[in-house]
């Protein structure tokens, strides 16, 4: 069984081959640059207003978080398909997601040049969980748990996907990385740089944190408004954003919740999404006309 299910925009172009994961000192800085720059502007169509992303993450390649983001993904679901709780892709469960995905995919790149070229992916792993997850370069990860436990309709499914889609659309990751660990990055790259070593460590360090990453409020503001857009623009009802959070609240009211730990719940959360909901209304009526 194939554990990885690529899931392709239908307007993105067959990427080339994958750079080495070493890079040459110049080739390192230029792409670290022209990413950093590509992701700071909103689209010119967006409808929500969640200002320009930060330039700290210029200080962490894009192409070696994705890396390690890939990695990091290729490891969690060997261990699930080791214990036998990745769900095969002909699970209906898993053919539902990859569904709501296919529609959301193309609606990325406007929000990141760079998602034409991610390997989008999207597993389920068997898990009383109430979790989900996009890491860097596309890599999605749906617990059972949230399916189930909150019995969500394919509207509130594509509002976390399209959040967790966001947060690695605006970068969120490669934010927070930067911002803890600007230093010793900041060694280590310059020691690429000037010719003095590789970053094959330094993928596998930012790898390691990528699980286990928390999202500020502003981060996390960001990824509610970006992921309502992208779920109005492929045709998901707006206000099924509300009824999401308004069921993670209520689940929220008893045992520590995975999701809850990273993506806070709460009045002002549903106020933003409400106030946002006509601005985002006629890219939904749009979409469903089409």
């Amino acid at each position: 069984m194939c554990f990885l299910c690529d899931l392709k925009s239908a307007s993105a172009s067959e990427s080339a081959a994958r750079p080495s994961h070493v890079w040459s000192s110049r080739r390192a800085f230029m792409l670290a640059g022209a990413a950093a720059a590509a992701s700071t502007s909103l689209p010119a169509t967006a409808q929500v207003d969640v200002g320009k992303a930060s330039s700290l993450r210029k200080l962490v390649p894009a192409e070696e978080l994705e890396a390690a983001a890939s990695q990091q993904y290729v490891q969690v679901m060997q261990e699930a398909q080791g214990k036998q709780v990745l769900l095969p892709t002909s699970h209906p469960q898993v053919q539902r997601l990859q569904a709501i995905a296919r529609r959301i995919i193309p609606h990325t790149p406007a929000w990141n040049p760079r998602a034409r070229e991610w390997k989008w992916a999207v597993n389920l792993i068997q898990s009383d969980q109430i979790n989900a997850f996009c890491m860097p370069g596309g890599k999605i990860a749906f617990y059972t748990g949230i399916l189930d436990k909150l019995q969500l309709n394919d509207d509130e499914t594509a509002m976390i996907m399209g959040h967790e889609m966001a947060h690695a659309l605006r970068e969120h990751a490669r934010e927070r990385v930067a911002k803890s660990g600007a230093t010793n990055l900041g060694l280590r790259l310059g020691a690429q740089l000037l010719g003095l070593g590789d970053l094959g460590d330094l993928a596998a360090g930012m790898g390691a944190q990528l699980l286990t990453l928390k999202f500020s409020r502003e981060d996390e503001s960001e990824a509610d408004l970006v992921g309502l857009e992208l779920a109005a623009r492929a045709a998901y009802l707006p206000r099924a954003s509300v009824s999401l959070w308004r069921k993670m609240s209520q689940a929220g009211g008893g045992a520590g919740i995975g999701f809850l730990s990273t993506h806070p719940s709460g009045p002002n959360r549903i106020r933003q999404l409400e106030a946002n909901l006509p601005k985002v209304q006629g890219l939904y009526e749009a979409a469903k006309r089409s």
